[in-house]
C-alpha cells in the first residue's frame, strides 16, 4: 500500500540527479512526449564576473538542453499530463528569468488545458549570475502554481537530488502530494554555503529525503523507477470521473439503518468491550480492502502523528481522501494529539483543493491528555477540524467504526452521511471517566454507558447516524461506495446545514 521504496546509488551532490529526459522517459508512455519549449530569451547583463554568455553556451553543450528546465506534456497510462523537469547539468538547474518564463508558461498551459501537473525539480536555486531579478521569479512561479491549484487540478512534486534554495522554497514545496528521490539532498540553504558562512559543516542527515519523510515534510521516498506506478495509482483517484447521482436508496440495500440488526441484543457496556477487542477491523483493514491506495504522511509542515492515517483510496467507483484514526497505533502508544488533527485538516484541504470526496474514520479512545497537547493547542485544533469539516464543499462520509471518545471523535464526525458499525459508539468521555465525574468512581462505567445513549441503535434513532455499517472490510467497500453516491446528490450549498441538522433536537 502507498508509495514504493527502493535502493539508492551513492553519488556526489555536484553530480545532480538523473537527466531530465531520463525522468520523462521513466514516467510517460513511450513516444508520447510533446515539448512545449520555445527558444529562451537572451538574458540581461550578468551580475558579477564576466563570461555568463560563455557559461550559457557551455551549459547548452554539456547538457544538450537550451535551459535549466524542460516542459511539455505526454500520456501516463493513457491520461494526458503536463511535466516540468529540471536539467541539473544546465548550470546546476538554476532558475533565471528565461527558465521562469518557461515554467510559468507551462503551468499556465496545463491550467488552461485542465491537465494534472508533475514538477520534478533538481536545482541549486536561483541563478546568481542574474541577481535579484532572478530571485524574485520564485514569486512569479508560485503565483502560477497557485492558479493551477485554484482550478482544482492536481499538482504533484518529485524532489530530486539536489533541490535547494528558492526552488525548494517555492514551487518545490507546494505539491498536493510530494515525494523525493532516495538519498537526495533537500534543504533551503546549501551545505557549501552554510560551511562557508559559519566555518563548520552543516549537521549531517538533516537535509535528506529520508529525514524529511520521517518528519512529515514529504509523503514518501521512492526511486525514479517507481515513480510511474505511484503516479498511476495516485492519479486514478485524483482524476477520478465524477460520480453519478444515485436513485433514492431502498430498504433492500445491505447495511441500511432500516435493515435487520440495528438492535443486536448486547448492552452498551458489552458493545464498548467489543470495540476494544484485539483483532477487530480498523482503518488499516479498511484501506487494505480499498483499491488504488496511496499513503500520505504528515502535515507537510514538519509534523506527523501515527495515530492518524492519511491516504488516497478508491471504494468501488468512489475515489476519495481518507482521514482515519488508527486504533492499533493509538493502543501502541501514539494517542492523537494536535499534530494528528493537523494531519486531518491537511486531508480536508486536499479534498477541497481537488474536489474529492472525503472519508473520515472515527475509532479512538480519546485525544492525548498532556501538557504538550495543551501547549500545542489541542482544543483549538479540534475546533478548526470541526469548522473545516462542516464547511467543506466536497461530499463527506464518516465511518464510526469503533470507539468514539471525546473531542478527537467529534472532530471527524459531521458529514453528509454517517455510517456506524454495530460495535461503534460515541461518548464525551470513556465510560470509566464519565463514571468518575458523576459518581467519583470508575466502577459504575457500565451504568453510565447505558444511560448516555451511545450505541449504534441510539445514534440511528436520534438521527446522529444514517446507516449501519458492516464490520468486514470487503462489505465496507460496497457500503462506502453507496454512501458516497448518496452524499454526492446533496447540493453543495446545503452541506453545512445538513451536516449540523442531525445534531438539532
Amino acid at each position: 500500500m502507498g508509495w514504493s521504496g527502493g535502493v539508492w546509488c551513492n553519488r556526489g551532490v555536484a553530480d545532480g540527479s538523473g537527466a531530465a529526459r531520463d525522468v520523462i522517459g521513466a514516467v510517460l508512455d513511450p513516444g508520447t512526449w510533446e515539448s512545449w519549449d520555445v527558444a529562451p530569451r537572451e538574458p540581461d547583463a550578468a551580475v558579477g564576473p564576466g563570461g555568463y554568455a560563455g557559461a550559457l553556451a557551455a551549459a547548452r553543450e554539456r547538457s544538450g538542453s537550451d535551459e535549466a528546465v524542460l516542459t511539455g506534456a505526454g500520456r501516463l497510462g493513457g491520461r494526458r499530463v503536463a511535466l516540468i523537469v529540471s536539467e541539473f547539468a544546465f548550470l546546476a538547474g538554476s532558475i533565471g528569468v528565461a527558465a521562469a518564463d518557461r515554467i510559468t508558461a507551462a503551468v499556465a498551459r496545463a491550467t488552461r488545458e485542465g491537465l494534472p501537473l508533475l514538477a520534478a525539480p533538481a536545482s541549486g536555486g536561483t541563478r546568481m549570475q542574474e541577481g535579484t531579478f532572478a530571485f524574485v521569479q520564485m514569486a512569479r512561479i508560485t503565483a502560477a502554481v497557485m492558479a493551477h491549484k485554484a482550478a482544482h487540478l492536481p499538482y504533484l512534486v518529485y524532489l530530486r537530488h539536489p533541490t535547494t534554495g528558492g526552488v525548494l522554497a517555492s514551487w518545490g514545496s507546494l505539491g498536493h502530494v510530494t515525494v523525493a528521490e532516495p538519498g537526495a539532498l533537500i534543504g533551503f540553504l546549501g551545505p557549501r554555503v552554510y560551511a562557508a558562512l559559519h566555518g563548520e559543516p552543516f549537521p549531517p542527515d538533516v537535509q535528506t529525503a529520508e529525514n524529511l519523510a520521517a518528519r512529515g515534510l514529504i509523503d514518501a521516498v521512492l526511486p525514479v523507477a517507481a515513480l510511474r506506478p505511484a503516479l498511476l495509482r495516485a492519479l486514478s483517484v485524483l482524476c477520478a470521473p465524477e460520480l453519478p447521482t444515485p436513485a433514492a436508496p431502498t430498504p433492500a440495500e445491505p447495511g441500511r439503518a432500516d435493515g435487520p440488526g440495528a438492535e443486536d441484543g448486547r448492552s452498551a457496556w458489552e458493545i464498548v468491550a467489543a470495540s476494544r477487542e484485539d483483532g477487530r477491523v480498523g482503518v488499516r483493514e479498511v484501506l487494505a480492502a480499498a483499491g488504488e491506495v496511496t499513503a500520505l504522511s504528515g502535515t507537510g509542515a514538519g509534523e506527523s502523528d501515527p495515530g492518524v492515517r492519511l491516504a488516497l483510496a478508491r471504494f468501488g467507483r468512489a475515489g476519495c481522501v481518507v482521514v482515519g484514526q488508527d486504533r492499533a497505533s493509538q493502543r501502541e502508544g501514539h494517542p492523537i494529539g494536535p499534530a494528528g488533527l493537523r494531519v486531518a485538516r491537511r486531508g480536508m484541504r486536499l479534498a477541497a483543493d481537488l474536489r474529492l470526496p472525503l472519508l473520515t474514520v472515527v475509532d479512538t479512545p480519546g485525544a492525548v491528555l498532556s501538557a504538550d497537547a495543551e501547549n500545542g493547542g489541542l482544543a483549538g485544533e479540534i475546533a478548526r477540524c470541526l469548522a473545516d469539516l462542516i464547511t467543506l464543499d466536497a461530499p463527506t462520509v464518516c465511518l464510526l467504526l469503533g470507539e468514539g471518545t471525546g473531542g478527537a471523535a467529534l472532530a471527524l464526525l459531521p458529514a453528509d452521511r454517517v455510517l456506524v458499525a454495530r460495535s461503534g459508539w460515541l461518548m464525551p468521555l470513556p465510560p470509566e471517566g464519565a463514571s468518575v465525574i458523576v459518581h467519583r468512581t470508575p466502577d459504575r462505567a457500565a451504568e453510565l454507558a447505558a444511560a448516555q445513549g451511545i450505541t449504534a441503535a441510539d445514534l440511528l434513532a436520534r438521527g446522529i447516524a444514517d446507516d449501519l455499517a458492516p464490520e468486514t472490510p470487503e462489505a465496507l467497500v460496497s457500503a462506502l461506495e453507496h454512501a458516497f453516491l448518496t452524499a454526492r446528490a446533496l447540493p453543495t450549498t446545503a452541506r453545512p446545514t445538513t451536516r449540523t441538522a442531525r445534531f438539532t433536537p
